[in-house]
């Protein structure tokens, strides 16, 4: 379990965290959201202990991580997949890791093989892809087979068959009881392999709790319907709290109305209905809803549509 009190980071002026609380619970995959320079990874940071609160505390199975007599035994990290020494070996790197925990060779082995690395695990680490960069520090996370794992966008370069593999791995984990706590930029990858969900804006907590919840909180549902006699139905539900819009000939979404009550008053009306579909917001969607207010960094768009290279919201406005 990870138990975070007050938990607040400031460098100089700037409040990076802003005494945030939250619990990530044993069983269950935690997702950790946020727009770039929201917290994400200076709140990941003083989890493990490499950088220091300026207040507030947070805990790793009950204790401060610096306590733990045998942290990789009770923590697996993945913080920066580059932090290997890159002349290195991934068998050496992995064993000199294993050699301060007493680990034997066989685990190394084990790790290897678990993340796929048999073919390239004589290699220098220093010539490795950032997907293989990826898989060693995978596997220096479960080195100590810990209770814990915290995962700093653990999917970045891999292929389809690396994200699926670190999916199935973490409910795995997360299903034989451990606390699994991972962040990621792939909101679809997010909303199928998370349980929960905590999201981070601007240093504080904006929103916490199951993946279903927080969709339904940033969405809104909606209700698709294919009708030869759009027209006449659109007219029909259009009203004060009921919104209606086209996006292509003879097909409505529906805002305000539940399908039943669409397929009731087209029914009264004598109007053919040829689908009547709900359509429930994506993760991605709520997550955009829910941070609009906290991005620190915007794109502008350009008078073709595109986004000027190298240019952010606030260096347009200067």
């Amino acid at each position: 379990m990870i138990e975070a009190t007050n938990l607040t980071k400031r460098y100089g002026e700037k409040l990076a965290v802003d005494s945030i609380s939250f619990r990530v619970e044993p069983g269950t995959v935690t997702g950790f959201l946020g727009p770039n320079g929201a917290g994400k990874s200076t709140t990941m940071r003083m989890i493990v202990g490499l950088d220091r609160p300026t207040s507030g505390h947070v805990t790793v199975n009950g204790k401060p991580y610096a306590e733990h007599a045998s942290p990789l035994t009770q923590v697996g990290s993945l913080l920066e997949a580059k932090a290997v020494h890159t002349g290195r070996s991934a068998r050496n790197h992995l064993r000199a890791l294993a050699a301060t925990h007493g680990i034997s060779d066989a685990r190394v082995t084990e790790v290897i093989e678990m993340t796929g690395l048999e073919s390239v695990a004589k290699r220098r680490v220093g010539g490795f892809s950032l997907g293989m960069g990826q898989r060693l520090g995978i596997a220096a996370a479960l080195l100590g087979d810990p209770r814990t794992l915290i995962l700093d966008e653990p999917v970045n370069g891999l292929d389809p068959e690396g994200v699926l593999w670190v999916r199935n791995l973490v409910k795995y984990l997360a299903g034989q009881g451990r606390t699994v706590f991972l962040s990621s930029h792939l909101m679809s990858e997010m909303a199928v392999t998370a349980d929960h969900l905590i999201v981070i804006g601007r240093g504080r907590i904006i929103a916490a709790g199951p993946v279903q919840d927080i969709v339904e909180r940033g969405t809104r549902t909606s209700v698709r319907v294919v009708s030869p006699q759009a027209t006449q139905l659109a007219e029909l539900l259009t009203g004060p709290e009921v919104s209606v819009t086209s996006t292509e000939p003879g097909s409505l979404v529906v805002h305000g109305a539940t399908a039943p009550q669409i397929g009731e008053a087209a029914a009264a009306a004598g109007v053919v209905l040829h689908e009547l579909t709900p359509v429930q917001g994506s993760l991605e969607e709520a997550f955009m809803s829910l941070t609009q207010d906290t991005v620190e960094y915007h794109s502008t768009m350009g008078h073709d549509g595109s986004a000027p290279l190298g240019t952010t919201g606030q260096e347009a406005a200067r």
